[in-house]
């Protein structure tokens, strides 16, 4: 190893294992933390650790609360890291659609109603409404404006009954939809979604995006990628 890379404060250091983020050998510090030599990089291997651990968790599709019993840590602590990777997950989704090469090849407009509302009409204002777009045989979903904020005025005015009859109509008069065979990539995303949304019980609303971007995530990258992908954004947020 080069001199030169070595800090004064790593002489004599004994050197373990490897930097998360370029794979040198890591160096101990007198102050508990590690760094590497090679890219500079500073940091706790316990909280390191941790934050790889959560992530494997949430791939593996532990909710928050089983992961912080099964890691022993806070529940507070585990929810803000899960927070944190569906906010990553969103926005490297909408990269990677905004940079796609592939053309859009079918699109469909999907409504998602808890199973638990779907009898009660006066629920529909409670609707998730996206948009499922297949380009290249990978799925990207655009949520569409939510009805909710109409919902108080309509139940207050008891028009509930005839909003619902309207909007019916609407939906069928005014479908958003370019498919091509019945059996595609978008129905089998809305399998997967109905089943993964229901080990969640009740999403609100102003974080159903996150959950739905979740879903895209796990349907568009098999198993064995989702643990490297969602470390790569850890990392580069914490860069």
């Amino acid at each position: 190893m080069v001199l030169g890379l070595i800090d004064a404060t790593m002489i004599g250091m004994e050197p373990i294992e490897q930097c998360v983020y370029c794979h040198h050998r890591l160096y101990r510090l007198s102050d508990g933390m590690v760094k590497c030599p090679s890219c500079r990089k500073k940091y706790s291997l316990q909280k390191i650790r941790t934050d790889l651990s959560v992530i494997t968790a949430f791939c593996d599709g532990a909710s928050a609360s089983a992961a912080a019993r099964a890691l022993r840590l806070n529940y507070i602590t585990v929810k803000k890291r899960y927070d944190l990777l569906r906010t990553l997950i969103t926005e490297h989704l909408e990269t990677r659609y905004q940079n796609r090469a592939e053309a859009i090849g079918e699109y469909e407009e999907y409504i998602y109603l808890e199973a638990a509302k779907r009898h009660d009409q006066r629920h529909i204002f409670d609707a998730h409404n996206f948009i499922t777009f297949d380009y290249g045989g990978w799925i990207y979903t655009l949520m569409m404006p939510s009805l909710h904020r109409y919902k108080h005025q309509f139940l207050e005015d008891n028009l509930h009954d005839a909003y619902y009859q309207e909007f019916t109509k609407f939906l069928r008069l005014n479908r958003i939809a370019k498919l091509q065979k019945q059996n595609n990539q978008i129905t089998k995303f809305w399998g997967f979604f109905e089943s993964f949304i229901l080990s969640y019980r009740g999403v609100e609303s102003e974080h159903f995006i996150y959950y739905l971007k979740e879903a895209e995530f796990k349907f568009n990258y098999p198993e064995a990628e989702r643990h490297d992908v969602l470390r790569r954004l850890w990392l580069e947020a914490k860069d």
